[in-house]
Protein backbone atom coordinates (compact mmCIF):
# COMPACT_ATOMS: atom_id res chain seq x y z
CA UNK A 1 0.00 0.00 0.00
CA UNK A 2 1.44 3.37 -1.09
CA UNK A 3 0.76 6.18 1.38
CA UNK A 4 0.74 9.85 0.39
CA UNK A 5 0.66 13.10 2.32
CA UNK A 6 -1.59 15.34 0.26
CA UNK A 7 -4.17 18.09 0.31
CA UNK A 8 -7.89 17.44 0.54
CA UNK A 9 -9.94 20.34 -0.82
CA UNK A 10 -12.80 21.85 1.15
CA UNK A 11 -14.46 25.26 1.01
CA UNK A 12 -16.74 26.71 -1.61
CA UNK A 13 -16.06 27.61 -5.21
CA UNK A 14 -13.38 30.27 -5.49
CA UNK A 15 -12.54 30.07 -1.77
CA UNK A 16 -10.42 26.97 -1.24
CA UNK A 17 -9.56 25.53 2.15
CA UNK A 18 -7.47 22.40 2.45
CA UNK A 19 -6.94 19.63 4.97
CA UNK A 20 -3.47 18.12 4.98
CA UNK A 21 -4.03 14.37 5.23
CA UNK A 22 -2.25 11.05 5.06
CA UNK A 23 -4.15 8.83 2.62
CA UNK A 24 -3.80 5.73 0.51
CA UNK A 25 -2.71 6.82 -2.97
CA UNK A 26 -5.61 4.86 -4.51
CA UNK A 27 -8.24 6.80 -2.52
CA UNK A 28 -10.11 9.71 -4.11
CA UNK A 29 -8.78 13.22 -3.60
CA UNK A 30 -11.50 14.20 -1.14
CA UNK A 31 -12.25 10.63 -0.09
CA UNK A 32 -11.10 8.34 2.68
CA UNK A 33 -7.93 9.21 4.58
CA UNK A 34 -5.86 7.63 7.33
CA UNK A 35 -5.01 10.66 9.47
CA UNK A 36 -5.57 14.42 9.32
CA UNK A 37 -2.31 16.30 9.97
CA UNK A 38 -3.52 19.87 9.74
CA UNK A 39 -5.12 22.59 7.63
CA UNK A 40 -4.01 25.07 4.97
CA UNK A 41 -5.84 28.28 4.07
CA UNK A 42 -4.31 30.00 1.00
CA UNK A 43 -6.84 32.86 1.04
CA UNK A 44 -5.21 34.73 3.94
CA UNK A 45 -2.02 36.73 3.46
CA UNK A 46 0.33 35.22 4.58
CA UNK A 47 -1.30 31.80 4.14
CA UNK A 48 -2.50 30.16 7.37
CA UNK A 49 -1.04 26.73 8.02
CA UNK A 50 -1.80 24.64 11.10
CA UNK A 51 0.17 21.40 11.18
CA UNK A 52 1.00 18.64 13.67
CA UNK A 53 4.76 18.52 13.03
CA UNK A 54 5.45 15.39 15.09
CA UNK A 55 2.78 13.33 13.30
CA UNK A 56 4.02 14.53 9.92
CA UNK A 57 7.61 13.51 10.79
CA UNK A 58 6.35 10.12 12.00
CA UNK A 59 4.57 9.49 8.69
CA UNK A 60 7.59 10.63 6.66
CA UNK A 61 9.76 8.21 8.65
CA UNK A 62 7.27 5.41 7.89
CA UNK A 63 7.65 6.09 4.15
CA UNK A 64 4.74 8.39 3.27
CA UNK A 65 5.47 10.38 0.09
CA UNK A 66 4.27 14.01 0.05
CA UNK A 67 2.86 15.55 -3.11
CA UNK A 68 4.66 18.62 -4.50
CA UNK A 69 2.39 21.14 -2.77
CA UNK A 70 2.37 19.14 0.47
CA UNK A 71 6.18 18.96 0.34
CA UNK A 72 6.35 22.76 0.00
CA UNK A 73 4.03 23.18 3.00
CA UNK A 74 5.98 20.66 5.08
CA UNK A 75 9.22 22.43 4.20
CA UNK A 76 7.72 25.82 5.09
CA UNK A 77 6.65 24.56 8.52
CA UNK A 78 9.99 22.84 9.19
CA UNK A 79 8.87 19.20 9.07
CA UNK A 80 11.54 18.24 6.57
CA UNK A 81 14.19 20.04 8.61
CA UNK A 82 13.11 18.22 11.76
CA UNK A 83 13.31 14.89 9.88
CA UNK A 84 16.80 15.87 8.71
CA UNK A 85 17.84 16.65 12.30
CA UNK A 86 16.48 13.29 13.48
CA UNK A 87 18.65 11.63 10.84
CA UNK A 88 21.66 13.40 12.36
CA UNK A 89 20.71 12.12 15.80
CA UNK A 90 20.38 8.56 14.45
CA UNK A 91 23.86 8.80 12.93
CA UNK A 92 25.30 10.11 16.20
CA UNK A 93 26.35 13.53 14.88
CA UNK A 94 24.63 15.22 17.84
CA UNK A 95 22.15 14.37 20.57
CA UNK A 96 18.37 14.83 20.76
CA UNK A 97 18.65 17.98 22.92
CA UNK A 98 20.91 19.66 20.34
CA UNK A 99 18.52 18.72 17.54
CA UNK A 100 15.58 20.18 19.47
CA UNK A 101 17.59 23.34 20.21
CA UNK A 102 18.45 23.80 16.50
CA UNK A 103 14.85 23.21 15.44
CA UNK A 104 13.50 25.71 17.99
CA UNK A 105 16.05 28.34 16.87
CA UNK A 106 15.01 27.80 13.24
CA UNK A 107 11.33 27.96 14.21
CA UNK A 108 11.79 31.26 16.08
CA UNK A 109 13.60 32.79 13.09
CA UNK A 110 10.85 31.60 10.74
CA UNK A 111 8.10 32.99 13.00
CA UNK A 112 9.94 36.34 13.18
CA UNK A 113 10.12 36.46 9.38
CA UNK A 114 6.41 35.67 9.07
CA UNK A 115 5.51 38.30 11.67
CA UNK A 116 7.70 40.85 9.85
CA UNK A 117 5.85 40.15 6.60
CA UNK A 118 2.47 40.51 8.33
CA UNK A 119 3.57 43.80 9.90
CA UNK A 120 4.84 45.00 6.52
CA UNK A 121 1.48 44.21 4.93
CA UNK A 122 -0.36 46.11 7.67
CA UNK A 123 1.99 49.08 7.30
CA UNK A 124 1.60 49.08 3.51
CA UNK A 125 -2.17 49.04 3.90
CA UNK A 126 -2.03 51.96 6.34
CA UNK A 127 0.30 53.91 4.03
CA UNK A 128 -2.01 53.33 1.07
CA UNK A 129 -4.98 54.48 3.12
CA UNK A 130 -3.07 57.59 4.25
CA UNK A 131 -2.02 58.40 0.68
CA UNK A 132 -5.60 58.00 -0.53
CA UNK A 133 -6.81 60.33 2.24
CA UNK A 134 -4.20 62.95 1.32
CA UNK A 135 -5.15 62.73 -2.36
CA UNK A 136 -8.80 63.13 -1.47
CA UNK A 137 -7.99 66.16 0.67
CA UNK A 138 -6.07 67.74 -2.23
CA UNK A 139 -9.01 67.15 -4.55
CA UNK A 140 -11.38 68.69 -1.99
CA UNK A 141 -9.11 71.73 -1.53
CA UNK A 142 -8.90 72.19 -5.31
CA UNK A 143 -12.67 71.90 -5.57
CA UNK A 144 -13.17 74.50 -2.80
CA UNK A 145 -10.64 76.84 -4.43
CA UNK A 146 -12.42 76.53 -7.79
CA UNK A 147 -15.76 77.19 -6.10
CA UNK A 148 -14.34 80.26 -4.33
CA UNK A 149 -12.93 81.58 -7.61
CA UNK A 150 -16.29 81.04 -9.28
CA UNK A 151 -18.03 82.94 -6.49
CA UNK A 152 -15.49 85.79 -6.72
CA UNK A 153 -15.93 85.93 -10.51
CA UNK A 154 -19.72 85.90 -10.11
CA UNK A 155 -19.67 88.76 -7.58
CA UNK A 156 -17.27 90.74 -9.78
CA UNK A 157 -19.48 90.28 -12.83
CA UNK A 158 -22.53 91.16 -10.75
CA UNK A 159 -20.79 94.33 -9.52
CA UNK A 160 -19.83 95.23 -13.10
CA UNK A 161 -23.40 94.66 -14.23
CA UNK A 162 -24.67 96.88 -11.41
CA UNK A 163 -22.15 99.60 -12.36
CA UNK A 164 -23.16 99.38 -16.03
CA UNK A 165 -26.80 99.57 -15.06
CA UNK A 166 -26.10 102.60 -12.87
CA UNK A 167 -24.23 104.30 -15.73
CA UNK A 168 -27.10 103.62 -18.15
CA UNK A 169 -29.61 104.99 -15.66
CA UNK A 170 -27.48 108.10 -15.04
CA UNK A 171 -27.02 108.57 -18.82
CA UNK A 172 -30.78 108.28 -19.40
CA UNK A 173 -31.51 110.77 -16.63
CA UNK A 174 -28.98 113.29 -17.93
CA UNK A 175 -30.08 112.91 -21.59
CA UNK A 176 -33.62 114.30 -21.17
CA UNK A 177 -32.30 117.26 -19.22
CA UNK A 178 -30.10 118.24 -22.19
CA UNK A 179 -33.08 117.99 -24.57
CA UNK A 180 -35.11 120.34 -22.37
CA UNK A 181 -32.44 123.00 -22.42
CA UNK A 182 -32.26 123.05 -26.22
CA UNK A 183 -35.93 123.55 -26.69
Amino acid sequence: MSVKIRLQRHGKKGKPFYHIVVADSRAKRDGRFIEKLGTYNPITNPATIELNVDSAVKWLNHGAQPTDTARAILSYKGVLYKKHLQGGVAKGAFDEAEAEKRFNAWLEAKEAKIQEKANGLVKAKQDAKKAALEAEQKVNEARLAAKAQAEVAATESAEEAVEEANEEVSNEESAPAEENTEA
